[in-house]
Formats: structure tokens, C-alpha cells, sequence
């Protein structure tokens, strides 16, 4: 059977029609096609509220006018766990610098790692609170509440829909989702095509949840197609994009690809609020390629979307690097885009970890 022609548009997926039994096979053909298909789709009607949403969208500008002792004062570097506070052009994506400053937070939980413990533990950690918007804490955490339950609720949706039961995916899941409050800064004098984030396919998660939090006319995601095309991925209110994480990839056999995508810069300032659905972090490799193998090789599964060259270079640290769990591989790419962090906390496997491939 050959594959259909390759996504020109992202895909809608109206998550009310789960709750009509009449209308929700039509719903999991949707979710199919898009699912092997494309890697990325819009959902509307997703039951986030209206409040929840328009709460953190209101507290982006504030929080990026910080003064920079406040942002200081919640630096990543000051956080073992990558969480915290980052400056335009200090994370770099497919080896150059991004034009981004961000937030990083995470479902809020202690440290328990300890010595003679595996060393991607040391990523579950607590969030650092800027003193100076003290709301900020209750908008971020009520936020991170709703998308985890969005994400577990469509999660049981793409199990139906590759033909699963429900509950399969679940068991993948981490204690601890991440969160990132990005702003990408107006460039009046971007060269076209300037690099917001590089082309990349999410690394951090199992899926991704993306708030695009400005204005149907401030453009800049983009998605590639099998055919090796960027197409634009628009804002369009009420809605969450969402799209395959790389770990998500694996355990689906490569059936259902990470789509590659990238942030273009330009002219007006864009305000982005991605939620990475957390992957455990002892999944070894072993159980992420084998679990759902033979489910993944039958025949009605053969039809998989190939993918565009440029896609296939991107890195998987995961299924290709040397580590064996997902927390490791996680913490190799933390130390990777953030090699200031990991100098200070990871001294003992930072050469290690930049040198590896």
C-alpha cells in the first residue's frame, strides 16, 4: 500500500467528538492519518479553561520585562535540574545559537537523587520562583495540572487509535512533566529565515503541547514534510499543537515519526508556552524498541510516511547514543545545549558527554 501524498496543512483533531459515540470513529481515522502520517496536529475542544490559558498568556510579557537580577536570581545556572531562567543565544539547536530567552519549569517535586543512584535522576529537582512575581508560581503550576491531564486523556485516544488499549501508553509516563515560557525577541532587522530554534525533533518528551501565545498575524513555526518542504504551522486560537516526541518514535517501531520543525525569527516579538509530556526516566532501550514491537510490524502498519533527508540527520540520543535509559540520554542533551550548567554540576561526565559522537 503507498503511502498518501505528503501534509501541505496540520491536521484539526476536535477531541468533543471522543464523548459521541457516533461521531468517535471518525475521530480515531483522524487521529490515525495524523499520527502516521504527519507527527503534527492542532486539538480543539481540548477542555483546558479559558482562564488556565489566558492566565499564563497575560503573564509572559511581565515575566520576560523582568529586570535581569530577578531573571538572575532564577538562573539555570543555579540549577542541577535544568530548570530556570536562560538568556537569548545560551542554548544552542543543530550546533548554532538560539535567538530565545525562556522559563523552564516542571511538575514541582524534590531531589531525592543521592550517590550510588542512576545519574539521569538527578534531573528530577524543584522549580526556582523569580521573588519578583510572586502570582507566577500558583499560574505555572495550575497550567502544568491541566496540560497533564490533557496529555493523559490523549494519550488514551492515540492508543485507540493505533489500535491499542487505552490505558498502553500510560505506563511510559514520567512523575515529572517540563514546561518552558519562551519569548523570541523582535528582530526589525532579521535576515529572512533567521534561526529562532534550529531544525530539531523534541527531544524532551513524549509528546509536546504547544501554546502559541501571540497573535494569529506573528507567524514563525514551521513544520517539514516528507517531501523535504517547510510548511507553516499557523496560530490558531483555542487550539494546542501537538506533535511527536522522539521517545514516542521509538516505542511506536518508527511508525509514528517526530516530524522535524523549527522557529523562524523576524520582525515581531512571539511568545511560545511548550509542555513536554515527561518520559520515565528508566525506560531502558530495550523496553522502548521491544514492548510494542510485534504490535507495530503487522501488516496494517507497513504504510508508514518516509521521512525527509534533512529529518534523518537530526540526532536521536537515545536509540543511537551509547546510553541506555531515557534519563541518561536526557541528561546528555541537557549538558549538550546548556554546557555552562553542565560544567558547573556534571564535571565528571561533561567531556564525556560533548565528545561522545
Amino acid at each position: 500500500m503507498s503511502s498518501p501524498p505528503s501534509f501541505t496543512e496540520i491536521p484539526r483533531i476536535d477531541l468533543s467528538l471522543a464523548d459521541k459515540p457516533e461521531a468517535e470513529s471518525l475521530l480515531l481515522q483522524k487521529l490515525r492519518h495524523a499520527l502516521i502520517h504527519v507527527g503534527f496536529l492542532y486539538v480543539e475542544n481540548h477542555r483546558v479553561p479559558d482562564q488556565v490559558i489566558t492566565n499564563i498568556q497575560n503573564a509572559l510579557p511581565e515575566l520576560f520585562a523582568l529586570p535581569p537580577e530577578a531573571k538572575a536570581e532564577v538562573s539555570l545556572g543555579r540549577s542541577p535540574h535544568f530548570l530556570g531562567y536562560s538568556g537569548d543565544g545560551t542554548e544552542t539547536t543543530a550546533g548554532k545559537a538560539d535567538r530565545r530567552e525562556q522559563f523552564e519549569f516542571a511538575t514541582e517535586l524534590a531531589a531525592t537523587w543521592s550517590e550510588g543512584l542512576p545519574i539521569g535522576e538527578r534531573l528530577r529537582g524543584p522549580n526556582l520562583w523569580p521573588s519578583a512575581y510572586p502570582e507566577l508560581r500558583t499560574i505555572v503550576e495550575r497550567y502544568i495540572e491541566e496540560l497533564t491531564s490533557l496529555g493523559e486523556r490523549f494519550l488514551k485516544l492515540v492508543a485507540k487509535a493505533l489500535s491499542l488499549p487505552e490505558e498502553t501508553f500510560l505506563s511510559f509516563l514520567s512523575d515529572q512533566h517540563r514546561l518552558k515560557l519562551v519569548h523570541y525577541p523582535a528582530d526589525p532587522g532579521a535576515e529572512p529565515g533567521v534561526q529562532g530554534v534550529g531544525p530539531h525533533k523534541d527531544s524532551s518528551g513524549w509528546w509536546t503541547f504547544l501554546l502559541q501565545a501571540s497573535p494569529p498575524h506573528v507567524k514563525g513555526l514551521q513544520a517539514l514534510n516528507k517531501d523535504g518542504a517547510w510548511i507553516d504551522v499557523p496560530v490558531i486560537p483555542g487550539t494546542f499543537v501537538v506533535n511527536i516526541g522522539q521517545a514516542f518514535e521509538v516505542v511506536t517501531n518508527g511508525i509514528c515519526k517526530a516530524t522535524t520543525h523549527r522557529v523562524l525569527g523576524g520582525p515581531l516579538e512571539r511568545f511560545s508556552v511548550p509542555f513536554f509530556q515527561g518520559v520515565r526516566r528508566d525506560l531502558t532501550k530495550e523496553e522502548a524498541v521491544g514492548r510494542l514491537r510485534e504490535h507495530f510490524n503487522q501488516p496494517e502498519f507497513s504504510s508508514g510516511s518516509a521521512e525527509p533527508e534533512e529529518g534523518q540527520g537530526i540526532d536521536s540520543a537515545f536509540l543511537k547514543g551509547r546510553y541506555d535509559t531515557w534519563g541518561e540520554s536526557q541528561l546528555r542533551t541537557k549538558v549538550r545545549s546548556h554546557r555552562d550548567v553542565g560544567r558547573a554540576f556534571y564535571g565528571d561526565v561533561f567531556d564525556k558527554y560533548v565528545n561522545d559522537d
